[in-house]
């Protein structure tokens, strides 16, 4: 169990990481830039939201798989760990993006930003020093409650069998043995089924946390 759980959080983790840094790349050029940048964007994020992200990332687990180790990424799980990192990103930097961009589009007109660019400074000057430290917190809330969904993907692919291969461990292949198992000892389908459960949960309540720290006022306005 713990040397399965290596594997769904390491590619949680770095799935994570790289789709905020594409959603946040994104999302601050389309906020910042307007106009046609913008809505370029946009279109290529109605594009992205309309495809069935789990059904292509289940066919196209072979074949862009072998495609990567025939770029010299090493053969087995190390392609198949890439793969799932690189399709997360793909089909998961919308949402980080549509919230940066909510956020870069409301920052750019306050005074700050505006006497920051009255004042002669750089497009990357008002980017990292102005927009950024305004934006990390709802950033923060994004990664804490992103982590789980793609740690839950992971094993989902894992229990179909695109993920890790034996006899390498995930908490999606465990699931996905015991099914064969699972009257003789159920032990084996119950306890990586309740350590995802707690560790999706646990990431929750933390993203909730994360979020009524850092926007204190949003608890007041729901009630």
């Amino acid at each position: 169990l713990m040397y399965g759980a290596r594997v769904s959080l390491l590619v949680g983790f770095l799935g994570t990481m790289f789709t905020t840094g594409l959603g946040i790349v994104i999302g601050v050029v389309s906020g910042y830039k307007r106009g046609r940048i913008d809505a370029v964007i946009g279109r290529i994020t109605d594009l992205t939201l309309a495809f069935p992200s789990l059904l292509l990332i289940i066919a196209l687990t072979r074949p862009l798989t072998q495609r990567l180790e025939s770029m010299g990424v090493p053969e087995g799980n190390p392609a198949r760990i890439v793969y799932i990192i690189l399709v997360l990103g793909l089909f998961g930097w919308v949402y980080v993006a549509r919230v940066v961009r909510g956020q870069t589009l409301s920052l750019r007109e306050r005074e700050f930003v505006e006497a920051a660019r009255a004042s002669g400074a750089s497009t990357r000057r008002i980017v990292f020093k102005e927009l950024m430290p305004n934006l990390w917190a709802p950033i923060i809330v994004i990664v804490t409650l992103s982590l789980p969904g793609y740690v839950a993907t992971e094993s989902t692919l894992s229990f179909l069998g695109l993920g890790m291969l034996p006899p390498s461990a995930s908490w999606g292949a465990m699931l996905g043995d015991s099914v064969r198992y699972y009257r003789a000892d159920p032990t084996y389908l119950f306890i990586p089924g309740i350590a995802l459960i707690v560790l999706v949960l646990a990431f929750n309540v933390v993203g909730d946390a994360v979020r009524d720290a850092l926007d204190p006022k949003a608890d007041r306005q729901s009630l």
